[in-house]
């Protein structure tokens, strides 16, 4: 069999919270800073999403389609291609009409409902799935869940909700001596087929492409796909934020110009395309994998902590997790809304303490100056919203 190459993008844009000030508690109940999402999300449109649709689509059609990719994009990004930048989403639907775009299934609001609740993280990606289908017409049959979180448990839910297939990271400390470059199986779920990310591969593309320090900069696409070709493994899974190419990787880079190449030299080199669910159809799992604490594709960890790896983080998702069953009761249209944007979790991550390798990643995504500043602000707007459910609470006894 060929070796096969598995090219995902995740597309996520949070809805960044506004000034919230401690006084603007119980009086002004809009969170958002709708002025920042938007000059945000046109900026990036601009630099990464629509060139690099563009790209694709040529690709895809040179190539004869041959040349395959799959994204999972985010019920709050899809929010906000709706609202301020449309054109994004008919560049998508131009990609899902080629059929060689796979598009994954995620929660709803880039949440960590996985690790907090079964009720709200099923809600999400039934609500995801009805997304997808309503902005492609696709239906999602495999899941990503948010940045990549993964445990036994969690491919087990989403097993529950008809996804044979899940992407998750090759976290060394799950893997042992193992290779990710093979598909595996859910522990304890035998039927759910697992993909393991090529950490390696997919960050010299997402991290060190344009480090000139890097001993192997410059990295040119014939290259990258003569590593690939040498690598042990019969599937090589590259996952990375699609906000890599033109955003964190400027187009001044090359980094257009080297995906531009790609589809070529990897098919060039004897390899093929394939996008997950083939992936998972069409190779042999190779053993079981046991992974009974939760991992991710963040920091040195690949663990939880780039979101709950201290006390403010903690008391923040407790807070924001315990309101469920008083929501449940009320079942309010406009609160449940909130309460879904206020689970993305981008608001955690902002909170992150770390330090040394990891803290100048959390920095370089952070609009707020120190993780108390995030922390407070985030309080605040979660001050207003307690009010508000417990106020309907009252009004409905």
């Amino acid at each position: 069999m060929k070796k096969s190459v598995c090219l995902y993008f995740q597309v996520h844009q949070p809805t960044r919270l506004r000034l919230y000030r401690f006084f603007d508690i119980g009086k002004e109940s809009h969170y958002y800073d709708d002025y920042t999402n938007r000059t945000i999300l046109k900026r990036i449109a601009t630099k990464c999403y629509l060139p690099m649709n563009e790209l694709l689509l040529k690709a895809i059609k040179e190539n004869e389609g041959n040349f395959k990719v799959a994204f999972s994009i985010s019920g709050s990004a899809l929010e906000q291609f709706d609202r301020y930048a449309p054109e994004v989403l008919d560049s998508f639907r131009a990609l899902a009409a080629t059929g060689c775009v796979e598009f994954l299934c995620e929660t709803y609001y880039h949440s960590l409902a996985s690790v907090a609740s079964e009720a709200e993280f099923n809600h999400q990606v039934l609500k995801h799935k009805q997304a997808i289908e309503h902005y492609f017409g696709v239906t999602p049959v495999a899941f990503r869940n948010t940045e990549l979180i993964y445990s036994d448990a969690i491919g087990k839910m989403a097993h529950k909700l008809g996804f044979k297939t899940i992407l998750t990271e090759g976290a060394r400390h799950i893997l042992g001596q193992r290779s990710p470059n093979y598909v595996y199986t859910n522990d304890i779920c035998e039927r759910q087929k697992v993909l393991l990310r090529d950490y390696a591969l997919s960050d010299d593309i997402a991290f060190r492409f344009s480090n000139k320090a890097w001993c192997e900069y410059p990295l040119t696409a014939d290259k990258f796909a003569g590593w690939i070709k040498a690598k042990e493994g019969e599937i090589f899974n590259l996952f990375m934020d699609y906000e890599t190419f033109g955003e964190h990787q400027s187009a001044d880079s090359g980094i257009f110009d080297f995906m531009a190449a790609l589809p070529k030299a990897i098919l060039d080199a004897g390899m093929k395309f394939q996008n997950p669910t083939e992936t998972a159809s069409k190779h042999k799992a190779v053993a079981s994998l046991s992974v009974p604490d939760p991992i991710s594709w963040a920091d040195e960890e690949r663990d939880l902590t780039a979101w709950l790896g201290n006390e403010l983080q903690q008391d923040a998702f407790n807070k924001l997790y315990g309101l469920q069953e008083k929501l449940s009761i009320l079942d309010d249209a406009s609160l449940w809304v909130d309460y879904g944007h206020l689970q993305e979790s981008d608001h955690l991550y902002y909170m992150c303490t770390k330090f040394f390798s990891d803290g100048e990643i959390h920095q370089r995504f952070n609009p707020y100056n120190t993780p108390y500043e995030a922390f407070i602000n985030y309080m605040n707007v979660l001050s207003d919203f307690i009010i508000r459910v417990n106020n309907a609470i009252a009004e409905k006894q």
